[in-house]
């Protein structure tokens, strides 16, 4: 009897887990990508426009959501910094 309700409780622990990686990639990519081109952005001198700090105020959020393995809000996050930078970089 403890068999069938231990059964669906292990079968929910698994899920819940495996949903946590479904973004996990897409927010490692993102981050290095965005991380890679603020320093660009810093060695060309845009370091000081207002879409910079946004986009590194961004991506220190979008970093502690991965820390916590909240990896959707982490690429969505990345991904709007990677966003700002272009921004910069065009001067706006």
């Amino acid at each position: 009897m403890k068999a069938w309700i231990c059964l669906p409780l292990f079968a929910l622990v698994l899920t819940g887990c495996a949903g946590k990686t479904a973004y996990r990639d897409t927010c490692g990519t993102q981050l290095d990508a965005a991380w890679h081109e603020l320093d660009l952005a810093k060695a060309e001198g845009f370091a000081g426009t207002v879409s910079y700090s946004k986009a590194l105020s961004l991506l220190t959020g979008a970093k502690t959501q991965q820390q916590f393995e909240a990896f959707e809000g982490c690429s969505d996050k990345a991904e709007k910094a990677r966003f700002y930078i272009r921004e910069s970089r065009a001067g706006r």
